[in-house]
């Protein structure tokens, strides 16, 4: 399984970027697709997922700014960002895997298959 992050760059406090995932990989729809970020210095913290059925899970810091949608026939996630802020700057990653549970997507460790990241930085 190989996972392409892109769409990431420099953005002003307030604005939006849509990030993309797309997965090589057969029966995608199997798979839960997650976004996590990493930050300088920081731990790799979840940012959302979407299960098989298409639920979204959201962190609390992101909620209600962020959207994560995915595209089974394009074998793609995406994360549409509004009101940026600045410390939403970090590296941002895709990630995927069959059998993790509701209970775990926030784990980085949960998941089998990353995406390279795309840095997002927010600032004026």
């Amino acid at each position: 399984v190989q996972l392409q992050a892109f769409g990431g760059g420099l953005v002003q406090p307030g604005g939006s970027l849509r990030l993309s995932c797309t997965a090589s990989v057969d029966s995608f729809r199997r798979y839960v697709m997650s976004w996590f970020r990493q930050a300088p210095g920081k731990e790799r913290e979840f940012v959302s997922a979407i299960n098989r059925g298409n639920s979204p899970f959201y962190a609390d810091s992101v909620k209600g700014r962020f959207a994560i949608s995915r595209d089974n026939a394009k074998s793609a996630v995406y994360l549409q960002m509004n009101s940026l802020k600045p410390d939403d700057t970090a590296v941002y990653y895709c990630a995927a895997d069959q059998q993790v549970i509701v209970s775990s997507y926030f784990r980085p460790d949960s998941y089998a298959y990353w995406g390279q990241g795309t840095l997002v930085t927010v600032s004026s």
